[in-house]
């Protein structure tokens, strides 16, 4: 089969990557051909993800088509679905998820749990909802990696929220954030991971670390999985997704987000579990049997980001020290440049005590920096 990813960074790198244990010809659609994925697919095409007919010339020929980030041409990806390319996510759950607004009103309208919300178009409007607050402010579109998320605590915050349509979220108490991935083949049939703990760096809201399975009791573990079916189900959509989830203090579930891709959160799925979430795309887009999700052992993942006050070519302090660890895993993502808080890649650890996966984590974050000396 002919398969397409839009988008070149570092997911469309690990999907290849997982793609070289199939019989498939590979095609990515990217502006640079230096991006992180461009060396390891068969076909590499330049062009915008956003150009509709970029997308159209791109997708026409091949069998199905998959994205690694949001912000594609979905009018380009409806007119493939209708002249038979397969596309994951399909056009209408892209449409619903890219756009934080339409994605807050298909949880309200499926009754799916989350925090109660109210829609901005202005500083102005955002000013008359004081006595929402405290709040998080979210752009509609463009927002990414803690991009776009302006927390508003009280009425001296507001001049740092978005003049532009936004989802202004009420702020509620987390015990625990998680992310359950989710996949779903064109026959309905399911297969959930279990359900992953994330920690976030507060720098930059990006996340931190992670632990899976997370540690929460069965009560809310059915919890999460019932809700996180139920949000891919009325997507109507075969593909892979990310739910991430809230469970406040009184261990009520609320949906957070969908991101309609394999994701961040499930890179320890590569190690950690039998079928990888890149593994199980690829079965999907391939029309094969769903993989098996189950944990091989307890996993954590530790991002690796650029340090701040360090912009240039990239250099891996702490590298060879992070190698020589017992099951510790290196993923570096092939971008030869580095700046605060960019995503150079993530070390997945395996272990079979919780305590060990939280120490090496910490051990990690502080022996493994990116830094540049131009």
């Amino acid at each position: 089969m002919k398969i397409g990813i839009l988008g070149g960074g570092q997911l469309g790198r690990m999907l290849l990557q997982a793609g070289i244990n199939y019989v498939v010809d590979t095609y990515v659609l990217e502006n640079d051909e230096h991006c992180p994925a461009a060396h390891l697919c068969h076909h590499f095409i330049k062009g915008n993800i956003q150009d509709f007919e970029s997308v159209y010339n791109f997708g026409k020929h091949l069998d199905a088509i998959t994205i690694e980030i949001e912000s594609v041409n979905v009018d380009a990806l409806e007119k493939l679905e209708s002249e038979g390319v397969r596309v994951y996510p399909s056009s209408a759950a892209l449409r619903i998820i890219k756009n934080k607004v339409t994605q807050k009103q298909f949880y309200q309208q499926n009754q799916i749990p989350t925090s109660e919300f109210v829609i901005t178009n202005s500083l102005e409007e955002l000013k008359n909802k004081i006595n929402f607050l405290p709040a998080v402010h979210k752009l509609g579109e463009g927002g990414y990696d803690g991009k776009g998320v302006q927390l508003i605590k009280d009425e001296q915050d507001i001049e740092s929220g978005f003049s532009q349509t936004s989802v202004l979220e009420k702020m509620i108490l987390i015990q625990k954030e998680i992310a359950v991935i989710v996949a779903v083949n064109e026959k309905g049939e399911f297969a959930v991971y279990p359900p992953a703990e994330m920690v976030f760096d507060a720098r930059y809201n990006l996340l931190d670390y992670q632990i899976s399975p997370a540690i929460i009791s069965k009560e809310v573990f059915w919890k999460i999985e019932a809700i996180a079916i139920k949000v891919v189900k009325e997507l109507k959509s075969a593909g892979i997704f990310a739910v991430e989830l809230f469970v406040d203090k009184k261990n009520d579930i609320l949906v957070n987000e969908i991101a309609p891709r394999v994701h961040n959160s499930g890179h320890h799925s590569i190690e950690g579990n039998y079928s990888s979430q890149f593994d199980m795309l690829w079965r999907i887009l391939l029309q094969l049997p769903l993989g098996n999700t189950a944990p091989i052992l307890p996993s954590a993942i530790v991002n690796i980001v650029g340090e701040d006050g360090h912009v240039g070519k990239a250099v891996y302090e702490g590298l060879d020290e992070v190698l020589k660890m017992n099951n510790a895993f290196v993923h570096l993502y092939g971008k030869t440049h580095t700046k605060p808080g960019r995503k150079m890649g993530h070390v997945t650890i395996l272990a079979n005590e919780y305590s060990e996966l939280s120490h090496k984590a910490h051990k990690i974050k502080n022996v493994l920096k990116v830094v540049s000396y131009q």
